[in-house]
Parts: structure tokens; C-alpha cells; sequence
């Protein structure tokens, strides 16, 4: 029985592992080894959970595994080769997808899937991930770049020093921009420092300059713009030949200073001045055996004063016309007075020779006082009489001139930029403004680019003396400029730049320092804070052909004091009445004047509906005449009284239908029905009015003389008392004049 072999049938559907069956190799051929132990142990294990993951086909393992008598060993080995693999497979798959589901957790937008999984790579136990995209890879290399960037630029901003320009006078704002820093930090520094400012407070420049150093930048003290073009002119000094001489005519009113310019122009410029009386300051180049001259005509009137005292500083040579029948006037005296101060040499020219009461030789006695010595009196003054009608002597004339220049020895610089003197500006209708001008040196040329006064502009025509237009203009030429962006004041310096940038800044700086110099303040007194004083002020409006009119008058207004009424000048500018000025006119209830100009079509309608009087003139010392003329008319009128009568109260009467009676005895002079008059109780005044009736013997009377009695009743008063005083008076009221 133990010899017998058993035959063993394995049936149903095995639930358990074949690890041993390699074991039975090494047995006997003919013995299975099963493991009975393993198999509890297996089936409670590996089947009891469901969700492990691992469930193999019972239908596979059926088809491959089922085992019969005639079992083949081979076939064993390979199918447990296969099993092996099955289950890392398995395994793997397992492990891979516990790991997504941990990721899932912790790290949200994890992919979902990953890359096909192949026998070996799960084999060998490393698993993976997919790669970035090139999308992604660039986003973080550009994210990378721009920090990168944002570094160098915060280490770059911190190590670049400035050049800081600082005025006179910079606010915080303009400041911070400047050093490119925040206006916070700079307040904030300041607040540090213990000083509270804000955003648009001025700073003086060497608070400027520190703040400026303490920010790590270099600090430049901005020089002013008379400094800037004080250099360029100075700089200026190289090429110098001989200019022609510039010639101021100077002298009292209608002595004949533009008579003689006419008779050596061959040309009649006095025709065309109103009253025959030079309101304009005028410029014109003559040739004279081979010489050019350039003349200045300046006005004689009181009233043109810094007219004359600007030709007398831009000029080389002052003739002073005198007439011989009228002798030296006060306009004369300041014109020397002009040229002394200029240091300037005198010509002297004695005009109207050809009159029967001239009188050469009491001009020359006369000039002797203000230290002016003829030569035939031993004197350096050349003197020479002329007369314009005759022509007598004007040839002698010109020859003084020229042997003063050549003694002069005046000499320029032709190539430099040029630079000239501003005699006259107006607003001209078709051209704009323009600007009338001497050169005093270099060459003026069409294109270029100027600053004149607070001024500038590109010039686009320059126009001579004779009205035609040139491309250049040499030192000492009288020319009239077109370009400029507004009228310049008479007076003004006009210097060529480089560049449109530099005049336009140039131009802005002398705009920004004179605000700075304007408005300053005034303080209170005890006096000026309660003084009850209100002087009566009369606006006016001025406006003119030509700045120096313009000028003229304000200074001649100016000079009419009173202490009642003043003259307060709101606008004066020159160009025609426009519709702006009368609505001006309007607004403040001024006066609008217009000397030598007319107002517009519009501007004359918008007057007549809105009665505005514009009151035009063309002689100035009408002008003066009519504003003293509105002056005296807001006066007070000045008030005279006069006592006619008094009276004593004897008695006091009831009458029916006329209430109260006084009666009374006329003391001194008369009282008369229609007389003013005022009762008077123990000195005080207690009634002030008129008589309503005179009564003398029951008949009502006109008149009552002194020592006469009579019944006096008053209007609207009826309470006065025995030996009150009744005294009647009159006003007379007078008008004032300036």
C-alpha cells in the first residue's frame, strides 16, 4: 500500500499562490508538495479586501493554471515567469496610482495623466514625470529677465549722480522732478530737519542746494539772466572795424530838430505829425560824402522825458538844436543834463538863423551857464548856425558830425551775433508786432533767433529806414524786425542766440525773476489802519499807437498829484480799442482812451449800446488836459456859507390854522422867506431848516430888515421857546479844478 502510487485531481476553482511548487522539483518526480497552512492563510490575505486593487481573472487562471495527472514541468516554469511579471505589473500600477492620489491632495493642478508605463520602467522602480512644456519653460525665463532687470535698474538708480540747476528760488515740486525723486522723501526730509513745508512752498536756493547734496547729486547754482547776457556781451570784442556814428537830435519843442532831419533826409516827416510836434522816437540813415550817419529824432515835449533820456544812452554824438529867436528852454536843459549823464559830446545847432529877431550870440551866452563853450569863445563845444528854410550852413553841419566821429574813433565787431537797442515797439493791423531797432553790433541776419526784454521770437523780415526789405543788417542800421511774439518795452536790449531753446529759456527766466521782483509788501501802521482817508480814484484806460506814447502818458498822469483824487491807470497797451477793453471800461467804470489809434468796427458798436464815450486824441498834452479835466470832476464841490440874519425870540403867539408864531426882532442884517436858517438854544443848534412864512403887521412879507419886528414861522418845526435864536444863512457851492 505505501508503494502505491496516488493520483491526486485538483479541482474547482484554486484560490491560492504556487510559490512552492518549484519546491517539488527537488522532491520526488511523482510528489506534488501543497501547502495546506498557506492556504488559510492566503485566502484571508489576499481575497478577503476587494478594494486592494489586485483581483486576477479566475477564467485566465483557469485556462493556464488547471493541473492534470500529466502535468509538463516546463510549462510550470513559464507560467510562473508570467505570474511574476503580472503581479509587479500589478504592484507597480498600485504604488503609481497611491502616489497621484496623495499629489492630489497636497498639490492642486497636478496632471492627471502621466506617460505610458512600460514593463521596465516598472521593473526598475522609477517612475517619471512628465517634462515642462516650452511655454511654460519660456514664461520663467522671461520672469527671470525681468527681475534681473528690475535689479540692475534699482542698483543703476541708485549710483546715477545729477547735475541739479538751482535758481534763485525752487519749490518742492519742481525740485524732487529735478533730482527725479519723490516729493514725498524730499518732505519728508525737511520734516526731519524740524522744517514744515508742502508740495508747492519756495525754498531759497541754499536750502536747494544742501537737499541737492544730502540726495547724492551735484548741485549748480543757476546764474541770472542779466549775468548770462552780460557775458555774451562782453565776449564780444574781436574783428573790429569802424562803424558809422549814431546821432541823437535833441532840444526843446518846436525848435526844429525834425525840420533839419527832413532838409538832410530830402524828406518831410513833420507834414505827418499831428500839431506839427514829434510824439514818436524815429531812426534814419543818411549818406554823407561817402559816410553813413545815423540819426535819432527824439520828441521835445515835457511829457517824453524817458524818450530822450533813451536816445541819449544808445547814441555816440547829441546835436542839440536851438532856436535862435526863442533861446534855452527847460526841455533844452534836460537834454543837456541827458548827454552829460551819458558822457556823451554835444553839437550844438542854432536853428531859425534866418529870422530878423534871431539872436545867435545870446544862445551862446546863455549856453555858457550850463558849461557849454562855443570855440570861438575858447570853448570844445562845436556850435553852428543854421537855418532849415535857407539851407544856410546844414554842409558845415554834417562836417561837425563827422569830425566828432572820427575823433570818437568807434569801431564793432561785424562777424559776432548781433546785438541792438529797442527804440520803439507797436502792434501793427496785417503785420502783428513789431519792433523797431538800432544794431549795435555784429551782423542781424533774416532766420535768426532773438530775445529782446521778456521777449523772443525767429526773425522773418527786417525792414530799413527807407520801408524795403533787406536779409541782413551791419552795426548802427535802424531797422524794424517782424517775428517777435509780443510788443517789447522801448528800451530793451535785443541779443541774437543760438538756438530757438535758449532764447525761448532765457526769455522765460527774465519772465519768472521779474515776477519774483514785483508785489512787494506792505505792512500796516497804526496810521494807515484807522485813518478815515478815502481818496476818490479815477480808472483809466490807455491806449496807444507805440509803446514810448504809451509810456509818455502814464508818466505825465502819474505826475498829477492830489490828495482828494488820484489817477489809477488799469490798462495801458498798445494796438487799437477792441471789444476786451470796453467791456474793461465797462466793468470798472474807467475812462478809455485812444491816442493815435481808432477802435474796431465791434468795439465801436459794443460802446455805443453800452454808452461808453472812447475819447480819441492825438496831440499828448490834450490828453493830460482831459484827464485833469475828469479828475476835477469827482472833487467835492467846495461849500461857502454866509450869515444874512439873526433874530431874537420875544414872543411866542397861538394862531388858529397856522399853529406857533415867533415873534421876533430882527438883530442884524436881513432875513428874507426863502432864507436857510437854524434855531439856536444856550449856543447848541436844534433845528435846521427853512422859513415857511414872514408875517409883519398881519401881512405876510418877503423881506424883513434889521430892527424890525415880525412873525416868523418855520417848516416842519414848531417848538421853539422864548430868547432862542434864530440865524439865516446862505450856501453857495463852487466847482474845483485840478
Amino acid at each position: 500500500m505505501e508503494n502505491k502510487k496516488t493520483k491526486l485531481t485538483i479541482s474547482g476553482n484554486p484560490k491560492k499562490s504556487f510559490k512552492k511548487f518549484d519546491t517539488s522539483k527537488n522532491q520526488n518526480k511523482k510528489t506534488v508538495f501543497i501547502d495546506r497552512q498557506s492556504k488559510k492563510t492566503n485566502t484571508k490575505s489576499n481575497f478577503t479586501k476587494p478594494t486592494s486593487g489586485f483581483r486576477p481573472s479566475s477564467s485566465n487562471f483557469k485556462k493556464n493554471f488547471s493541473l492534470n495527472p500529466g502535468f509538463n514541468p516546463k510549462t510550470s516554469t513559464s507560467s510562473s515567469d508570467f505570474e511574476r511579471r503580472k503581479l509587479a505589473e500589478q504592484r507597480a500600477t498600485k504604488r503609481l496610482k497611491g502616489d497621484q492620489e496623495k499629489d492630489k491632495k497636497t498639490k492642486v493642478g497636478q496632471k492627471k495623466r502621466e506617460l505610458k508605463l512600460t514593463v521596465s520602467r516598472a521593473l526598475s522602480d522609477e517612475i517619471e514625470t512628465r517634462e515642462r512644456s516650452l511655454a511654460s519653460v519660456k514664461r520663467a525665463r522671461q520672469k527671470e529677465l525681468k527681475n534681473a532687470k528690475k535689479n540692475e535698474d534699482a542698483d543703476n538708480s541708485q549710483s546715477i549722480k545729477r547735475d541739479i540747476n538751482i535758481p534763485e528760488a525752487i519749490t518742492v515740486r519742481e525740485l524732487a522732478n529735478r533730482m527725479a525723486e519723490q516729493s514725498s522723501n524730499v518732505i519728508k526730509y525737511l520734516f526731519g530737519m524740524g522744517v514744515t513745508v508742502t508740495i508747492n512752498q519756495t525754498l531759497a536756493a541754499d536750502t536747494a542746494e544742501f537737499l541737492v547734496k544730502e540726495f547724492g547729486h551735484n548741485p549748480i547754482r543757476e546764474e541770472k539772466a542779466e549775468e548770462i547776457i552780460k557775458k555774451i556781451k562782453e565776449s564780444r570784442s574781436e574783428n573790429l572795424k569802424n562803424r558809422p556814428p549814431i546821432i541823437t537830435v535833441m532840444g526843446h519843442v518846436d525848435h526844429g530838430k525834425t525840420s533839419v532831419l527832413d532838409v538832410l533826409r530830402s524828406s518831410n516827416v513833420v507834414s505827418g505829425e499831428f500839431g506839427g510836434i514829434t510824439q514818436h522816437i524815429g531812426a534814419y540813415q543818411i549818406d554823407s560824402q561817402s559816410n553813413k550817419l545815423t540819426f535819432i529824432d527824439t520828441p521835445g515835449h515835457a511829457a517824453f522825458t524817458e524818450m530822450r533820456a533813451r536816445g541819449s544812452k544808445l547814441t555816440d554824438i547829441v546835436v542839440l538844436v536851438i532856436a535862435a529867436d526863442d533861446g534855452v528852454k527847460p526841455q533844452t536843459v534836460e537834454s543837456i543834463k541827458h548827454a552829460k549823464a551819458a558822457k556823451v559830446p554835444i553839437v550844438v545847432a542854432i536853428n531859425k538863423c534866418d529870422l530878423p529877431d534871431a539872436d545867435p550870440k545870446k544862445i551862446k551866452n546863455q549856453l555858457l551857464e550850463h558849461e557849454l563853450i562855443a570855440e570861438d569863445l575858447s570853448g570844445d563845444t562845436l556850435m553852428v548856425e543854421i537855418s532849415t528854410k535857407t539851407k544856410k550852413n546844414l554842409d558845415k553841419l554834417v562836417d561837425a558830425i563827422i569830425l566828432q566821429a572820427e575823433i570818437l574813433d568807434l569801431k564793432t565787431d561785424f562777424e559776432s551775433k548781433a546785438t541792438g537797442v529797442v527804440l520803439e515797439s507797436k502792434i501793427d493791423i496785417g503785420r502783428g508786432p513789431v519792433v523797431s531797432i538800432i544794431v549795435t553790433s555784429g551782423t542781424l541776419k533774416k532766420g535768426d533767433f532773438f530775445v529782446s526784454g521778456l521777449k523772443w521770437g525767429k526773425i522773418r523780415a527786417i525792414i530799413n529806414d527807407k520801408g524795403k526789405l533787406i536779409d541782413q543788417a551791419l552795426p548802427s542800421t535802424p531797422i524794424e524786425i517782424l517775428g517777435i511774439n509780443g510788443a517789447s518795452k522801448a528800451g530793451d536790449d535785443f541779443i541774437v542766440l543760438d538756438s530757438e531753446k535758449e532764447a525761448k529759456t532765457l526769455s522765460e527766466n527774465r519772465a519768472e525773476e521779474n515776477k519774483q521782483g514785483k508785489n512787494p509788501l506792505s505792512f500796516a501802521t497804526q496810521e494807515s489802519a484807522f485813518s478815515n482817508k478815502s481818496s476818490e480814484e479815477l480808472n483809466l484806460i490807455i491806449k496807444s499807437d507805440v509803446h514810448g506814447s504809451s509810456e509818455a502818458i502814464k508818466n505825465a498822469i502819474n505826475q498829477i498829484k492830489h490828495d482828494e483824487v488820484k489817477p489809477k491807470i488799469i490798462l495801458s497797451d498798445i494796438g487799437m480799442v477792441t471789444e476786451t477793453d470796453v467791456t474793461l471800461a465797462k466793468a470798472s467804470n474807467a475812462v478809455l482812451i485812444a491816442f493815435n489809434v481808432k477802435p474796431s468796427k465791434e468795439a465801436k458798436k459794443l460802446a455805443e449800446n453800452e454808452k461808453i464815450k472812447i475819447s480819441s486824441y492825438n496831440i499828448i498834452y490834450e490828453v493830460i488836459d482831459y484827464v485833469k479835466q475828469k479828475m476835477s470832476g469827482l472833487l467835492t464841490p467846495e461849500v461857502e456859507e454866509k450869515i444874512t440874519g439873526t433874530a431874537q425870540i420875544l414872543e411866542i403867539f397861538k394862531v388858529s390854522g397856522a399853529g406857533k408864531v415867533a415873534g421876533s426882532k430882527i438883530t442884524d442884517g436881513e432875513i428874507s422867506s426863502n432864507s436857510s436858517v437854524r434855531i439856536i438854544r444856550d449856543g447848541n443848534i436844534i433845528f435846521t431848516g427853512k422859513i415857511l412864512s414872514i408875517f409883519r403887521e398881519k401881512n405876510q412879507v418877503k423881506n424883513v430888515n434889521n430892527g424890525q419886528e415880525c412873525g416868523i414861522t418855520l417848516k416842519d418845526y414848531m417848538d421853539f421857546q422864548k430868547n432862542d435864536t434864530i440865524e439865516a444863512f446862505s450856501v453857495t457851492s463852487k466847482e474845483r479844478a485840478i
